[in-house]
């Protein structure tokens, strides 16, 4: 056990080098970095923006639209003169949207004639400012006609709510998860869990794949260096340096997602902007709908991760052994990278348990599969499909684990290698 516990500390320090340090240290500045400047830019669209406007109308219902923009948070900065001068003004200075109401305006928009309003986008590249602009302008516009209809069906109509005339039918909707159900908008519910678990994904074949990484160009770099011969004289079993070098990759791996992890909540996390806001009141529908996780939830969710990096390291382990050196161990990564872009995009896209019986056999036989869905399966009890997930990777790394230790028992670890020439793998 302590020969065993020294091995793994020392493949442990080989994998954590200093250029690993250096390289986690960069991803954490950059990240940090990505979030102020994100959150800076997100500051600047949540705050008062200017909006030129030319009234040429003068009307009571125009000067209205004005200060309900005014209202809006935004600064207003009228302009007078033609339109197509004022254009080439607005154009050239650094506002981004000009308003033009024309002449009779509010005398064709009161008497309920068509009427336009002219916006005018100066795009200068592309910012959330710009479209939060547009689309205030677009919205008050709506309501001003809302209330125009509403005024002329209270004149004709006096004694009945121009709002029931208008929309006659309601729509009350409810959505029902297992045995629970819950008032709320299914859009608004798929949007929340979406903006809480976009990042997952690419989180998880980031751990797996440099995790994998590191075990192949481990080996690849001892095969070169001539001290896989000497580690492999060490009196410990075969078996437990494959053990050692899977568990010291997965320690590093697990570290460094945790960094990966922390870096990307400080690069996206906008908990001091509105944009949390949109989506707070859903907050108590998805624990009235048992859209939650718990302990037991993220307990399977951190098994079923921990058993696809054993297994993406078995795999790694075998690939390390066929390569020559450094150069060609990272070309050999490129039969886990399409392994993992499979479930990646799938879990993006698609939900797997919809899939057609032959293409979810297909995917779920990948043993990276199972953790990209298994929060989803958590959320929505299909407490099953993970279980049977924690299942066939647990048997598919004890078969991995039993066929490289064969393969380590004999010289063969010393001796095969890849040639890409003849496509074939020479003893």
């Amino acid at each position: 056990m302590k020969n065993f516990s020294n091995l793994l500390i020392k493949e442990i320090k080989e994998l954590l080098n200093k250029q690993l340090i250096i390289s986690l240290v960069f991803i954490l500045v950059l990240f940090n970095f990505i979030g102020s400047v994100t959150k800076s830019e997100m500051k600047k669209a949540m705050a008062k923006q200017k909006v030129a406007v030319l009234d040429l109308d003068r009307s009571e219902i125009s000067r209205n639209l004005i200060g309900a923009l005014n209202m809006a948070g935004f600064i207003i900065e009228e302009k007078t003169g033609e339109k197509e001068k004022v254009i080439g003004e607005v154009r050239d200075s650094g506002l981004d949207l000009l308003v033009v109401f024309p002449e009779g305006f509010g005398q064709l928009a009161s008497s309920f004639q068509p009427v336009t309003v002219e916006t005018y986008s100066f795009l200068k590249g592309v910012s959330l400012g710009g479209r939060a602009k547009t689309e205030a302008v677009k919205a008050l516009i709506n309501s001003t006609n809302d209330y125009l209809s509403n005024e002329f069906l209270k004149k004709r109509i006096p004694d009945a709510d121009p709002k029931l005339l208008k929309a006659p039918i309601k729509n009350r909707e409810f959505v029902v998860v297992r045995d629970r159900q819950a008032e709320g908008s299914a859009s608004m519910i798929v949007g929340a869990l979406t903006a809480q678990n976009y990042i997952l994904p690419v989180i998880l074949m980031m751990i797996i794949l440099y995790s994998a990484q590191m075990v192949i160009t481990a080996i690849a770099m001892e095969k070169q260096n001539k001290t896989l011969e000497t580690l492999l004289t060490v009196p410990i079993s075969r078996g437990a340096i494959v053990a050692a070098k899977m568990l010291g990759a997965t320690v590093v791996g697990l570290l460094s997602a945790a960094i990966y992890m922390y870096g990307f909540k400080n690069a996206f996390s906008f908990s001091d902007t509105n944009v949390t806001k949109a989506f707070g009141g859903i907050t108590p529908v998805l624990k009235q709908l048992g859209l939650t996780i718990n302990t037991q939830g993220y307990v399977l969710f951190g098994i079923s991760l921990f058993l696809t990096m054993l297994c993406a390291l078995a795999l790694a382990t075998l690939l390390g052994v066929l390569a020559e050196d450094y150069r060609t161990a990272q070309a050999l990564s490129f039969p886990l990278v399409f392994l993992l872009m499979i479930p990646y995009f799938i879990s993006l896209f698609a939900d797997i348990n919809t899939m057609a019986l032959p293409a979810k056999i297909l995917v779920l036989a990948i043993p990276f599969s199972h953790p990209f869905f298994a929060m989803q399966n958590i959320m929505f009890g299909n407490l099953n499909m993970v279980w049977l997930g924690i299942v066939y990777n647990f048997l598919f790394v004890v078969v991995m684990l039993w066929w490289t230790s064969r393969i380590f028992a004999t010289d063969r670890v010393l001796t095969m290698k890849l040639k890409w020439g003849k496509k074939k793998v020479v003893l």
